[in-house]
């Protein structure tokens, strides 16, 4: 994407409408490619670019799944910088809303420990 923020804005609002445009139709690999080049302006500090990339986001939690999107959000979930951990938990959280259902086969599987249980057998059952 340019780094003019005009064209910024404009490239993640047709990217937003190309994915939900071919959501469904097997373009996965396209839509991943696009995807990595929207992904570095979630620190963008004007607020209509921060608006159309988190708009574009949208568009891939619907088009390539919620679990793709909590893969490139994990990351910086726990980052030791405050700026980036509040860009990536808004990120989850609209993420969280938006497919509370899809998110929770994408969780890790941890081991029961003596005081807590972690385990899923109902979501085992159908995977």
């Amino acid at each position: 994407m340019d780094r003019d923020l005009v064209h910024t804005q404009t490239a993640a609002c047709a990217i937003k409408h190309i994915s939900l445009g071919v959501a469904g139709l097997g373009c996965k690999d396209a839509l991943v490619h696009l995807f990595n080049y929207i992904w570095p302006n979630i620190f963008e500090t004007s607020p209509h670019v921060g608006n159309a990339v988190m708009e574009a986001i949208e568009g891939m939690r619907v088009a390539l799944g919620a679990a793709m999107v909590l893969n490139y959000c994990l990351q910086g979930l726990f980052h030791p910088s405050k700026k980036v951990r509040e860009v990536y938990w808004k990120i989850y959280n609209t993420l969280y809303i938006g497919s509370q259902e899809a998110l929770v086969a994408a969780y890790p599987v941890l081991e029961d420990e003596k005081n807590n249980i972690y385990s899923r057998p109902e979501l085992v059952m159908f995977i």
